[in-house]
């Protein structure tokens, strides 16, 4: 589920085509509310504003889930609910993630050094190998939690206000989640889709507070440990979810969808006669290109050089998030790719 598997939308199809009715509706007041441009400049932007967009993202969701474990931490001094206080803490954790990713962005923003030749960007894959260290903490400390409250029940007070608290903790991590993941794939950072996801399992967490209010409701005690294994349980799966995702960042997996549009558009390059090879990876939330493409062996230097430059432009232009492309050209040793070549050449395929 990585997020290079579900890929940017094509800028050239923005604003096209948004359908009838109350879809067009739609369309036109997410376009006044979110413009965009077709300009290339906005195609291939600039790393320091995706990493603008991704401190904006963490800061707003940080401060939405302080206020959500604020207001639940005033609800558990009033009730004494065990499982909203772990709920709480759950938050509160998942808020605090945060703190390594803005690390992440602003080391992605320094500018190249002799030692480090491509940026610190790789730093966002770590903070997603700190997220998931996080994300695996919430699943522990909520299989204990769940077993302690199976072995030991406890009376919990003022059921009304557990629930409320539950419904608070749902809609709270929800919103944080939905606009973490969005901004994320947005922008290409498996990191912060990763934390949007550690936030929807903190909501799972809030909505099994409100099940279990509602069954200690109903008399039924054992309802609180049970589904909080069953919360465990989810955040079991969506943590495997994010793993993969991270660890296919780390070992530079990108979307065969993706490498088939860079080829695409290589190939349709004037003067390319054929793509050798083709690697791209991710550094942070940007991707990197290198490619060796075949020429006629007849051209001259700086023939060859155009058509490289040519073919670097129409990859920045076909490829979201390509923010660098490395193209070297190779002269055709066989007549099958050159057009100057002797017709027999030719001829010795057919």
């Amino acid at each position: 589920m990585t997020d290079d598997a579900t890929p940017a939308p094509d800028p050239a199809q923005h604003g096209h085509g948004h359908g009838h009715g109350s879809a067009r509706w739609w369309a036109r007041v997410a376009h006044a509310v979110r413009p965009h441009s077709h300009d290339s400049t906005d195609i291939v932007d600039d790393k320091l504003q995706a990493s603008r967009a991704g401190m904006r993202a963490l800061w707003i969701s940080f401060a939405g889930l302080m206020v959500t474990a604020l207001v639940q931490a005033v609800l558990v001094s009033m009730t004494g609910s065990v499982a909203l206080l772990g709920d709480t803490l759950h938050n509160l954790a998942d808020a605090l993630t945060a703190v390594p990713l803005a690390v992440a962005f602003v080391l992605g923003r320094r500018a190249a050094t002799r030692r480090f030749s491509y940026g610190l960007g790789r730093s966002e894959d770590l903070a997603g190998l700190v997220i998931l260290l996080v994300m695996s903490a919430s699943a522990v400390l909520a299989a204990v939690t769940a077993l302690d409250r199976l072995l030991q029940p406890q009376e919990v007070r003022h059921l009304g206000w557990v629930a409320a608290a539950g419904v608070v903790g749902f809609a709270g991590n929800e919103l944080v989640a939905r606009y973490r993941i969005t901004v994320g794939r947005r922008i290409g950072s498996a990191a912060l889709v990763a934390d949007g996801l550690h936030a929807r399992t903190d909501g799972f967490t809030s909505l099994g507070v409100l099940l279990a209010a509602g069954g200690a409701g109903l008399g039924f005690g054992w309802a609180d440990p049970v589904i909080g294994l069953a919360i465990t349980a989810a955040i079991v799966a969506v943590l495997c979810g994010a793993a993969k995702e991270v660890f296919a960042r780390i070992l530079d997996a990108v979307d065969p969808e993706l490498h088939a549009r860079a080829e695409a558009a290589l190939r349709a390059t004037p003067g390319v006669l054929e793509v050798a090879s083709l690697r791209m990876r991710w550094v942070g939330h940007r991707l990197h290109a290198e490619t060796d493409v075949v020429v006629a062996a007849h051209l001259s230097v700086l023939e060859a050089h155009a058509i490289a430059a040519e073919a670097e432009h129409h990859l920045l232009h076909a490829v979201d998030r390509l923010s660098r492309a490395t193209v070297h050209t190779d002269p055709a040793t066989s007549g099958e790719h050159d057009p100057h070549a002797p017709l027999a050449h030719h001829r010795s395929r057919e």
